[in-house]
């Protein structure tokens, strides 16, 4: 069995981005790593949610540890930056925010995980981050380097396909389900299909998804985009999960659809 590390930037990108890999992976028996760049402490926090005294950096570390313990991760850990802020925010370059950071210090720390764990997979974030906020971009950087400082043999970016927006968008209005605050911008997260290597079928794992999303209540409402969905939506928009094989290049253009044995052995296109 294999370790795969997961490298994240901020509590809940995790049950968003790969939850259900990770939960196929960990039901398989393989070991999950979760490394979390930040605790984001800057997340908007919903009137009366903390207790008084509480921060949100805490309640967001007992949010992700709930949903590390659905997800049957094996070992989490904080690279312990602070959280930068939306991209344009003061916060950005602020002392100890992760997008200031030196990316070749914030690289040999992960970089001691990943040689920790003797880890066969890094999965990572694509150039821009998905959406281009600060904290995302940087995690792109300093997991590409701490994958050359560890020579991991094989690298994922986690990303969107960009070209299934429409789709899904036609997909869902056939069910009649009226969606309301989907994100500014939608159209131009992700990566085109073309650029996509591996499509992974998660809707085995969906209700683990969507328990890990519900985990992480001060930043994903039951009332948002995300949650509001009926399951029958919720499995067409979050039944796939998206990434971009860097290391070892595939053989094969245009994506691979993959059972999830995954992120580890040579894929067969289907």
């Amino acid at each position: 069995m294999a370790a795969i590390v997961f490298f994240h930037a901020h509590p809940d990108d995790e049950a968003i981005a790969t939850a259900g890999t990770m939960a196929a992976l960990a039901d398989q028996g393989h070991r999950v790593v979760l490394v979390t760049a930040t605790r984001g402490e800057l997340g908007e926090v919903p009137d009366g949610l903390l207790a008084p005294g509480e921060t949100l950096a805490e309640r967001r570390r007992i949010e992700l540890d709930e949903a590390c313990r659905i997800l049957g991760v094996a070992r989490h850990t904080y690279l312990d930056y602070h959280d930068s802020g939306m991209a344009g925010e003061d916060t950005n370059l602020a002392p100890g925010s992760f997008a200031g950071a030196d990316v070749g210090e914030a690289a040999a720390a992960l970089a001691s995980i990943l040689d920790e764990e003797s880890a066969e997979v890094l999965v990572t974030y694509d150039e821009h981050g998905g959406y281009g906020h600060p904290d995302h971009v940087q995690v792109h950087r300093v997991g590409v380097a701490a994958a050359e400082l560890a020579s991991t043999p094989v690298l994922y970016y986690s990303t969107m396909n960009r070209d299934l927006v429409q789709d899904l968008r036609n997909q869902v209005a056939d069910t009649g389900w009226e969606p309301e605050g989907m994100p500014d911008g939608s159209e131009g997260m992700g990566e085109p299909a073309s650029r996509i290597t591996t499509a992974v079928d998660v809707t085995p794992w969906i209700e683990r998804k969507r328990r890990s999303m519900q985990a992480h209540a001060s930043q994903i409402s039951e009332d948002s985009f995300f949650l509001s969905m009926p399951d029958e939506v919720f499995s067409i928009v979050w039944g796939r999960e998206w990434y971009i094989r860097v290391r070892p290049a595939p053989e094969h253009s245009g994506p691979e659809h993959w059972e999830p044995a995954l992120l580890l052995d040579t894929p067969v296109p289907t």
